[in-house]
């Protein structure tokens, strides 16, 4: 699926979509240069799956955990992370639960879980964004 936002707004929009056809157990893996929109993307997504806490980018505590009235949303950013092995030493292959939903930004793990969505955001405008988006449901993949 490939779709185009304008706004901070359509952006919580498309992320509420997404958010609508998770159940939990699912990785979202985002990809896009810094300024790009990950972070946004994950506000709107949390905000959709009912996360009433202000969603701050965890580029320095690596992962932040929300409570939404369904799953609870992990959000976690791998940017300052050198390597692999520095991400099983975080124990973060054991976040992936039946009732959660992982965010990741700029990720470095081989083991995923089984359902994968990938997003691609590239910056077409000063606040136009192109998104990508495979692995999703429908997808049928």
């Amino acid at each position: 699926m490939i779709r185009t936002t304008n706004s901070e707004l359509e952006t919580f929009a498309l992320a509420e979509e997404i958010a609508h056809t998770l159940r939990g157990g699912e990785a979202i893996l985002l990809c896009g240069t810094l300024g790009a929109g990950k972070t946004t993307f994950t506000k709107g997504l949390a905000k959709a799956l009912g996360v009433t806490k202000m969603v701050v980018s965890p580029t320095f505590t690596i992962i932040k955990e929300y409570q939404g009235s369904a799953l609870t949303l992990y959000h976690i950013d791998m940017y300052r992370i050198e390597d692999e092995d520095e991400l099983y030493e975080l124990g973060i292959e054991e976040l992936y639960q039946k009732d959660t939903v992982t965010v990741i930004e700029w990720n470095k793990m081989q083991e995923l879980p089984d359902r994968v969505i990938r997003i691609n955001i590239d910056v077409t405008g000063e606040n136009q964004r192109k998104w990508e988006i495979s692995g999703l449901e429908s997808d049928n993949n």
